[in-house]
């Protein structure tokens, strides 16, 4: 692995996947052979026993995929931070390098998401491409959010835009960390090169979903957008929310009771975006409004 820049690996589990979790961590034996610290991070469960050099942190209770992955960085010895789903595995021990090389190459560069391959060699899910235009997984582009089952994040910006927030506990946190970095100047990076695989599963097979989602699109905006997009972004959503699940009452319903929770909830600190990150958004091919 390339001594240009030190790597670590998070992986955070609740114990439910004991077979996946084992397949994860033998993925990153050759990369920690090469220096790659990886870190484990227990959500409220104690972990299985694993190999002598990987770093163990216990959370004395679930804090959701944020407060998980936050542990997780605050452990990490590493100048960037890998992240990997329980689920997932690297497939190629070449992409430590590959890794090392992309952020020293660009300091701007705060975000690495990775190209999230079917194992069955299908065409995977449409939301593991994190830009509108998604039909073409191939394609390396510019993004304004990524996918928190894989991707490679530069551990001082990260800090530097306030981490994941944690009280989102599931859904959209990695969109509100993203659109903090863009707001600091940094860039993310879809990369089609920086493969790994991950099961084609839908983020509704979670119970909590509907629910989480419709309260964090809303606790998003309050937090980020200056209120006119703010407006505009959850009209759109509740429109395309309304299209999509009309024909599963029970889960729009869920959804709604979410987003009015979402009105009530403390978003946590105000931090509205210029328009000038709007902008930039834009040119990327995502302004905030869907």
């Amino acid at each position: 692995m390339s001594t240009v820049v030190k790597l670590s690996c998070v992986i955070i589990t609740m114990g439910t996947r004991p077979a996946e979790l084992e397949r994860a961590i033998e993925s990153t034996q050759a990369m920690r052979e090469q220096g790659l610290q990886l870190v484990l991070v227990g959500n409220g469960v104690d972990l299985p026993p694993v190999p002598s050099d990987v770093t163990i942190v216990r959370l004395p209770e679930n804090l959701g995929v944020a407060g998980g992955r936050n542990a997780g960085v605050e452990a990490s010895t590493g100048e960037v931070v890998m992240f990997l789903d329980d689920d997932g595995w690297f497939t190629d021990p070449g992409l430590a390098d590959h890794v090392a090389e992309r952020f020293a190459a660009d300091p701007r560069l705060a975000v690495l998401a990775f190209h999230i391959v079917d194992p069955a060699g299908g065409t995977g899910v449409r939301h593991h491409v994190p830009r509108l235009r998604a039909g073409d997984p191939d394609r390396s582009s510019r993004v304004t959010t990524f996918v928190g089952a894989g991707f490679a994040a530069r551990r001082s910006a990260y800090l530097e835009a306030g981490g994941l927030p944690a009280d989102f506990f599931f859904a959209h946190e990695e969109t509100d960390l993203a659109w903090q970095l863009i707001e600091h100047g940094y860039t993310l990076e879809y990369d089609a090169d920086a493969r790994m695989c991950h099961p084609p599963v839908s983020n509704a097979r979670h119970d909590i979903w509907y629910r989480y989602d419709g309260r964090n699109r809303v606790l998003l905006a309050r937090r980020n957008l200056p209120w006119p997009l703010a407006l505009a972004y959850l009209a759109d959503w509740t429109a395309l929310t309304v299209i999509r699940e009309g024909r599963k009452p029970g889960a729009l319903k869920t959804w709604l009771r979410g987003f009015a929770e979402g009105w009530r909830a403390d978003p946590g600190q105000r931090r509205p975006i210029s328009m000038r990150t709007v902008w930039r958004m834009t040119r990327a091919g995502r302004p905030p409004v869907i």
